[in-house]
């Protein structure tokens, strides 16, 4: 009987020492959880009128989230009376660990965070990097992912993104698409370039602004070269570069100037 006495005056007052801490401790968690889903509500919004990039919301308050529920637990844990230095050296110990153990994880992290801060390119663009080159489909935090113009998906390490080179197609807006027509020495190089360009201009993919060219740029063994250059919307690009070449050929097939080809020679015997 008096053991179980003994039992009852130990709950008791480990009770009246630690329930108000308990409760303490829930409350604080319980409003503190409240607290973050309402800031990160707001950021969100306040981010979509802003017209910050989709990539960036997502990573911003996602970062943000987890700060304060670091925060909410170190402090949770703190009410309830532990000691939150040695808790504190722990986290930094494991941090390091995982990190020496996750390093290309972890550069693969860095240049998604600069990717998305600086935006050298966004969703939507055709870029080229890496060896490859299509239109961004998505910027994770540990890669971007690229549509080829074989519908192919390729995926890049970000940290290879962030410090290598990066050529932005769609950036400027317009883009440049070279093709070369070959025609024979005796051909009236006037006629040929005023015969091109109409063929350019004709097309109402082709952009007016820059103006399209047609300019001489190689004397070669067996034709007079000349590099026909007109410029289009990026996602025009292919259709304009195909339509450019077939094009070129029907044109000056109509204006009866010659395409020189190899002629094989034979010799009787």
């Amino acid at each position: 009987m008096e053991e179980t006495q003994l039992w009852i005056d130990k709950g008791i007052q480990f009770a009246v020492d630690y329930g108000p801490k308990v409760i303490g401790a829930i409350l604080i968690y319980i409003i503190g959880s409240w607290v973050i889903k309402k800031l990160t509500n707001v950021l969100r919004k306040v981010m979509m009128k802003k017209d910050y990039d989709e990539s960036l919301q997502k990573f911003l308050v996602n970062l943000v989230s987890w700060a304060l529920k670091i925060f909410l637990i170190i402090t949770v844990i703190s009410t309830l009376g532990v000691e939150t230095t040695s808790l504190a050296a722990v986290i930094a110990a494991a941090g390091l660990a995982i990190g020496l153990a996750l390093q290309g994880s972890l550069a693969n992290f860095a240049g998604g965070v600069l990717l998305i801060i600086f935006k050298p390119y966004k969703i939507g663009d055709l870029i080229e990097a890496q060896g490859a080159l299509g239109v961004v489909k998505e910027i994770e935090i540990f890669t971007t992912k690229l549509v080829t113009p074989d519908n192919k998906l390729a995926i890049v390490p970000n940290g290879a993104m962030a410090n290598g080179n990066i050529i932005n197609y769609t950036a400027e807006g317009k883009m440049r698409v070279d093709t070369v027509a070959g025609v024979g020495y005796e051909s009236d190089l006037k006629k040929t370039k005023a015969v091109l360009l109409e063929m350019l201009k004709a097309n109402p993919k082709v952009l007016q602004d820059p103006a399209p060219s047609v300019n001489i740029m190689e004397l070669a063994d067996s034709s007079v070269n000349l590099a026909v250059r007109p410029y289009c919307k990026p996602e025009d690009y292919w259709d304009v570069y195909f339509a450019t070449i077939e094009g070129t050929k029907e044109a000056l097939d109509k204006a009866g100037i010659e395409i020189p080809y190899p002629h094989e020679v034979q010799i009787n015997k």
